[in-house]
């Protein structure tokens, strides 16, 4: 029987005070059990093996609460970090929950709402930085719309590039070490959000001028809602130098966001996830080395005491996957299968080294002498070695 593996601070995985600490309500239901106190949940993830918490500012301190009401609550929070030794890895802003941000923060239609949102932010890159987080992440929930006819959509990215501008270039200014993860995510809980998915956000690092300090916080969940692998995603952030965070959790295809725990959705793509993140490329390539960071919900059916087997569950799966991971890239079988299927191959520049477009065009063997259907006999194998991921996947070896 496999021994189930015990989380360490050295594992570095962190949880939003948001996951625990939801107490189950929603759309069609009431909260189901009761909040816990911001130090409490501090203790519990000291206890079951976690490193690090965050939060969004209203998470922890009551929106409209007075300077002295914030001091005291901060006070108490720094106190118990320092006693527990959890590390507040991350921070965010809440730009989604009050009325005033119906039509979103950065990109609302009225003026006024987008400077109380953009000092808003402002306000918790300073906190945050008071904390000692290296990221600062954005996720716009309100940046959007349900009817194409009320958004001027260049006008709303415009806004878009110069609120993330100003956070960005505010960030520098102040000699923080710290960088912002933009969180994409498709609909909900606007119709549609502006930057559905990680190549959009992507594409408005490349407009804005701070864009050095700004990169991603995929999540699992909002990108397999817009139906699209996570693994991908990662992948191409990696590649870019634009993965900053991540957020784990779980999610059953195109549906509602539904923040399962890690592995408790398409289990096969966090096993291909978790490959990526410890093992890297298989050529080799950027490195993925912030936290495994856990965005879900515990079940509204789950009790108080349910809330922190929920947590542990998603650490569990972490390692499970991650010690799956390393025995399959290290199998000679695997290894064999990889080559069969030209994986090493793919990292060969398709023009050489010192070759010139003109010997290119001049080698008869790319084109003119080049047999196709010889080559396209060629079978690659990629389901035998899918299969032996399946293999350590389910514990067969």
């Amino acid at each position: 029987m496999t021994t189930i593996p015990t989380p360490t601070a050295e594992d570095h995985f962190s949880f939003g005070l948001w996951t625990v600490d939801w107490p189950g309500g929603d759309q069609f239901g009431s909260a189901t059990r009761p909040r816990f106190d911001p130090v409490e949940v501090l203790n519990k993830l000291k206890e079951i093996g976690a490193w690090g918490i965050t939060f969004h500012d209203d998470d922890l301190i009551p929106f409209g609460s007075s300077a002295a009401e914030r001091d005291a609550i901060l006070k108490r929070f720094e106190d118990a970090l320092a006693q527990t030794g959890i590390v507040v890895e991350m921070v965010t802003t809440n730009t989604f929950s009050h009325p005033l941000f119906k039509d979103g923060a950065m990109t609302s239609n009225d003026r006024q709402v987008r400077r109380f949102a953009l000092r808003k932010v402002l306000r918790n890159v300073d906190l945050a930085a008071s904390l000692g987080a290296k990221t600062f992440v954005m996720w716009g929930g309100r940046e959007g719309a349900e009817y194409d006819f009320s958004k001027d959509y260049k006008a709303a990215l415009d806004r878009y590039k110069e609120g993330l501008d100003t956070v960005a270039g505010y960030i520098k200014s102040q000699g923080y070490d710290m960088r912002i993860g933009l969180e994409p995510k498709p609909n909900e809980p606007r119709g549609d959000i502006l930057l559905p998915t990680a190549g959009h956000a992507l594409a408005l690092i490349a407009e804005l001028e701070h864009g050095d300090v700004v990169g991603l916080n995929p999540e699992v969940g909002h990108e397999q809602m817009a139906c699209l692998n996570y693994t991908v995603a990662i992948a191409q952030a990696l590649w870019a130098g634009k993965l900053f965070h991540i957020d784990l959790n779980g999610q059953k295809s195109i549906k509602y966001d539904q923040d399962l725990v890690f592995g408790h959705g398409d289990l096969w793509n966090a096993f291909s996830t978790v490959d990526l993140l410890e093992n890297g490329f298989p050529g080799g390539g950027p490195r993925y080395e912030g936290p495994r960071h856990f965005d879900y919900k515990p079940s509204r059916t789950e009790s108080p005491e349910g809330v922190w087997q929920s947590a542990k569950a998603n650490m569990e799966m972490y390692l499970l996957l991650k010690e799956r991971a390393i025995a399959f890239r290290a199998d000679p079988e695997v290894q064999a299968a990889m080559a069969e299927s030209g994986i090493a191959e793919l990292a060969q520049p398709t023009i050489a080294p010192g070759e010139s477009l003109a010997d290119f065009l001049a080698d008869r063997s790319v084109f003119e002498d080049f047999d196709p259907d010889a080559a396209a006999k060629r079978g690659f194998g990629f389901v035998h070695l899918n299969q032996l991921a399946g293999r350590y996947l389910l514990g067969a070896y």
